[in-house]
Parts: structure tokens; C-alpha cells; sequence
């Protein structure tokens, strides 16, 4: 199935979760990343079980702290 990754497209296998891309996708500091699902948030502990679908896009997002 095809689904967008940050922008790209790219094919990956039918039923493929949250968490398995993210390992395929070798995303850095993956406890820290937050993702989203065609502009929805997915919670953290649903990674595991949250399937993608054809057409989907995703996207990693990492919140940052600091300022004054």
C-alpha cells in the first residue's frame, strides 16, 4: 500500500502499524516523537495497535521546550 511519510510517498506492507514505521522509518528518539495520521494525533500507547491504510499521511512531530 502507498501512504505519505513526511511529505513522501512510499509503499509499504498492507496492515502496517504506527510502531512498525516508525522502526522501518528509523526515526530518531521514537519515545519522544508524537505522531499524526492525516492530521489527527494518535496517542502514544495506540502505536502499537493503530493500523494505516492506503492514502494515508503521516507525519513525526517533536515538541520542543524552552524559551523565556
Amino acid at each position: 500500500m502507498k501512504i505519505t511519510v513526511a511529505g513522501e510517498k512510499k509503499e509499504f506492507a498492507d496492515g502496517i502499524t504506527v510502531s512498525e514505521l516508525i522502526e522501518l522509518e528509523q526515526v530518531e528518539t521514537p519515545q519522544y516523537v508524537t505522531v499524526s495520521v492525516n492530521e489527527e494525533f494518535i496517542n502514544a500507547e495506540d502505536f502499537e495497535t493503530h493500523k494505516l491504510s492506503e492514502g494515508d499521511e503521516v507525519e513525526f512531530l517533536y515538541f520542543m521546550g524552552g524559551g523565556r
